[in-house]
């Protein structure tokens, strides 16, 4: 990684997006891959998310914080597809010369992936650094090694942070809804 291309102004992000863009290229067709039903393509979602970027006034200390903040862009994203679908399923976009002619497969899945969103940005306001192991973790799919030297620390500690994190989300995802996901 080039020392030059880290902590410096938010003009010097697009440096840094196009070094990594293999990189986060693979980690948004991951996701996409997860969530096959999106109907979107791994470099709409990357160059969308560089926009998001774009805009921002954030400056990265090192890569694995620029790639966190990508991630956690990314994610924004496919969130915010899945709730326009959920609206639009819902009559949002009624017409009536249409007919669906679609099955909902996949709405207990875009429920979840809604909730679980909800839930981690809460947990950015309260433990930012969890909510960033588990972008880390879960969206980038890193292994516990991976995180443990970006972040400078063991590979326990990690894990130790990854079990919290996780007890966490599971208390706020069952309290919101009653029900486990």
């Amino acid at each position: 990684m080039d020392s030059e291309l880290l902590g410096k102004p938010p003009g010097e992000n697009a440096r840094l997006f196009a070094h990594l863009y293999q990189h986060l290229r693979d980690i948004a067709e991951r996701e996409l891959r997860r969530n096959a039903w999106l109907s979107v393509s791994a470099s709409t979602l990357l160059h969308e998310a560089y926009l998001g970027m774009a805009n921002g006034k954030a400056s990265f200390p090192d890569e694995s914080r620029f790639i966190g903040y990508a991630a956690r862009v990314m994610r924004g994203m496919i969130i915010d597809l899945v709730r326009e679908r959920r609206t639009l399923k819902r009559g949002a976009g009624f017409h009536i010369t249409r007919l669906p002619t679609e099955i909902e497969e996949h709405e207990i899945e875009e429920h979840g992936l809604c909730r679980l969103s909800d839930a981690l940005d809460l947990l950015a306001q309260h433990e930012r650094e969890l909510a960033e192991l588990v972008d880390l973790r879960y969206f980038c799919g890193y292994t516990f090694d991976e995180i443990a030297a970006q972040r400078g620390m063991s590979k326990r500690t990690v894990q130790r942070d990854w079990e919290k994190a996780r007890v966490l989300l599971f208390k706020e995802l069952h309290d919101s809804s009653g029900e486990a996901l």
